[in-house]
């Protein structure tokens, strides 16, 4: 991996055509703009979005981010996930 900038978003890992439209369709387009976000709070904007996501998005995202797939980050990082969704929901983007 050479620099954040220079990677689409298509070359990050747990990435399928569908995760990648609702990426586009949430404003979400490069893998900068994704990793200023962080994982929950561009679940949280893809959501508002209007896209039928689920928490799977949300495990490859991070998963994205982090460099492991996302079976690994929804069996060690659930918890902390989830805690963090509900702390960004209840406070907004």
């Amino acid at each position: 991996m050479i620099g954040g900038d220079l990677l689409n978003i298509s070359d990050l890992p747990n990435f399928g055509p569908k995760s990648q439209q609702m990426l586009e369709q949430a404003g979400i387009k490069t893998v900068e703009q994704l990793r200023e976000l962080g994982a929950v709070r561009a679940f949280v904007q893809i959501k508002r979005s209007g896209a039928a996501s689920s928490l799977n998005l949300l495990w490859a995202m991070e998963g994205a981010l982090s460099g492991r797939h996302w079976q690994m980050v929804a069996k060690h990082d659930r918890l902390r996930l989830l805690l963090e969704l509900e702390d960004v929901e209840k406070g907004g983007l």
